[in-house]
């Protein structure tokens, strides 16, 4: 009994941590149910569900800070969720799939630690073009692997310079919850497997991501807690790759 308090807990940090940087936190979801030892039937699914409650509430508090930008979010959008559909029709290999979210979260992991914030003189013009491909990539990982595709296109948008942190926070939220809508509907079509308690993972995650996106947005040092979610998530990484 105890050890599913605990869940709860880390559930509800690791949903406040993510939403405080625009994300919908499936790559931790995972990372927590991998050590849970949850099946990845039941790890997929869940982990979408979660990405649409934290990532809907991280975007809107984004937004209203005004850093949302619907010309670099829609090509991305509209390559991605196609592809993250037919992604969540996939079934994979229990092992291999733990390790290929192990090395997914180095990801984030290289993004938190090394990508620096660029200022509004360094940003340049999207690429419609690249847009659509980087978009389809990242769209068919994210329902393959049960993640919203946030971990993947932040770093991407950093490296290309076309947003700052805050506009990467606000378009990669939108972005995780489409595809994460996406990749559900894909899994839909051969049945969901949840956990009996997904009622209280959802409103304890959506509780974090509402904490976290306030604070994200408007107060936090977002240093902090990008290096605070890099060496959980490398420890995760660790785990799931070598066990």
């Amino acid at each position: 009994m105890e050890s599913i308090y605990i869940f709860y807990l880390l559930l509800f940090i690791v949903a406040f941590l993510y939403s405080s940087v625009g994300h919908g936190g499936a790559s931790g979801y995972l990372a927590l149910m991998a050590i849970y030892a949850f099946s990845p039937e039941v790890m997929k699914p869940t982990a979408l569900m979660l990405n649409l409650f934290v990532s809907l509430t991280s975007f809107i508090q984004f937004y209203r800070g005004k850093h949302f930008k619907w010309n670099i979010f829609l090509p991305l959008a509209l390559a991605s969720i196609p592809m993250a559909f037919i992604g969540g029709l996939i079934t994979m290999d229990a092992d291999l799939y733990k390790k290929i979210v192990g090395l997914l979260l180095a990801i984030p992991v290289i993004r938190f630690l090394f990508f620096k914030n660029s200022t509004t003189e360094e940003l340049k013009k999207n690429s419609i073009g690249l847009s659509i491909g980087i978009g389809s990539v990242i769209g068919l990982l994210s329902g393959l692997i049960g993640i919203g595709g946030g971990i993947i296109l932040s770093p991407v948008l950093l490296l290309l310079k076309w947003t700052d942190q805050k506009q990467t926070a606000a378009i990669s939220a939108l972005f995780i919850f489409v595809n994460s809508f996406s990749g559900l509907s894909g899994h839909l079509t051969k049945g969901l497997n949840f956990s009996p308690d997904m009622i209280s993972y959802v409103v304890i995650a959506f509780a974090g991501g509402l904490f976290g996106a306030y604070f994200g947005s408007l107060k936090f040092n977002q240093n902090i807690v990008k290096n605070t979610l890099a060496i959980v998530l490398l420890v995760a990484g660790i785990k799931l790759i070598f066990t």
